[in-house]
């Protein structure tokens, strides 16, 4: 089992998008995957028609009253499990922001039972390093680093490798990262410019996959469906099949041993 942090600290980047369309695609894949929606925007949850208003459900129950993950689990369309989040989930920083051991919770959380069937963990983190995305980056073995095809993007991540560099100097651990580009668009050369630099300074880091501008990527959450349920023959569904695929066969998703 991995537990993989879908992260990057600028906004717009498809995270939310990259998360439900890679669970659909390992899902296609026979690996149900389990998603843990750990922004307060509950992005992903409402994509998964889940809307989680009650302090007894989802991730502000785990962090406010100790619910055990495998009682917050639910179902989504596709077949896959998550545990949903909340706009309350947003008082954990509050909450919890002077105490040093909140950061471990989500790793103490993921107990042999919610790991036993050896399924990957697809982490959907809030756009901003504190309480939450810590709780992510200290339960995960690798970390996933959506970048859109822009020069703002590009900016952003060198400074996101240095906050991981910086983390794991302190963890003494390795995240096995892997960056791919979003929203890549083939009718123009900064698309194709982008993904060149992003290749030149991290080199196999770097997916091969481009998931590129697509309609059917943008509307299917507003039906509450990921690409392959709304439009499965799409360029958007082609792109996330591919890498899921990708990062299948370089051994991304692989089993990690827990200690």
């Amino acid at each position: 089992m991995a537990v993989i942090a879908v992260f990057n600290q600028k906004g717009g980047v498809g995270k939310t998008t990259t998360c439900l369309n890679l669970a659909a695609a390992l899902m296609q894949e026979n690996r149900a995957p389990i998603g843990i929606d750990l922004d307060p925007q509950a992005h992903l949850s409402l994509a998964c028609r889940l809307k989680d208003n009650t302090l007894g459900t989802g991730m502000a129950a785990f962090f406010r009253e100790k619910i055990p993950l495998t009682r917050l689990l639910r179902d989504t369309p596709s077949g896959w499990k998550i545990v949903p989040s909340s706009l309350e989930l947003s008082k954990v920083d509050a909450l919890y922001g002077s105490d040093a051991k909140a950061a471990t919770l989500l790793r103490q959380g993921l107990s042999p039972d919610f790991t036993a069937q050896g399924a990957p963990i697809l982490i959907d983190c809030c756009p901003m390093l504190g309480v939450l995305t810590l709780n992510a980056l200290l339960a995960s073995d690798r970390v996933l680093i959506p970048v859109s095809a822009d020069y703002l993007s590009l900016e952003g991540v060198h400074r996101l490798d240095g906050a991981l560099r910086v983390l794991e100097s302190k963890l003494g651990k390795n995240y096995g990262q892997r960056i791919v580009v979003t929203r890549f668009d083939p009718r123009r050369k900064l698309s194709y410019d982008i993904h060149r630099l992003l290749k030149e300074k991290y080199g196999a880091r770097v997916c091969n996959t481009r998931i590129e501008e697509n309609a059917a990527l943008a509307t299917s959450p507003m039906h509450g469906q990921d690409v392959f349920s709304y439009a499965a023959h799409s360029g958007g569904a082609e792109d996330y099949r591919a890498l899921a695929h990708e990062l299948l066969t370089s051994g991304f998703f692989e089993t990690v041993v827990r200690q």
